[in-house]
């Protein structure tokens, strides 16, 4: 069965895309806890992360830190916050989490909301600082 990730991997649902490669996709959460929180997923639906063979879990380790670096040049942060829960969408996802303060990655308080152009621009400023 498809998952969310899986169709707007497809385009059926839209996205901030911040990244992409053959393998995986980096896209803004619409739930974010901060300002440029990112997923970054596989492209092939597995299920829990661990699940997935090697080559696929240490690439997209790789791919997650190049968009991490991005989203901190682009997003003022001390840190970028990463998470795997894994609970909420059955389709493996790093999450990467924008942080000041140790609050910043919890998954229970309320999220942030944003306009489709802040959105739009906090796409492109990540997507130019990968370029650099």
């Amino acid at each position: 069965m498809a998952t969310i990730f899986s169709k707007i991997i497809a385009g059926e649902i839209p996205r901030y895309k911040v990244a992409e490669t053959n393998d995986f996709l980096a896209f803004l959460d619409v739930r974010p806890l901060t300002a440029g929180h990112t997923l970054v997923i596989p492209k092939v639906e597995t299920d829990y992360i661990f699940d997935m063979d090697d080559e696929q879990f240490a690439g997209l380790h790789l791919f997650a830190k190049i968009v991490a670096k991005a989203v901190k040049t682009a997003i003022p942060c001390k840190r970028i916050g990463v998470a795997v829960i894994g609970l909420e969408v059955p389709h493996a996802h790093i999450h990467l989490v924008p942080m000041n303060e140790i609050g910043d990655l919890n998954f229970e308080k309320e999220r942030a909301v944003f306009t489709p152009d802040q959105y739009e621009q906090m796409a492109s400023n990540i997507r130019e600082a990968i370029l650099q």
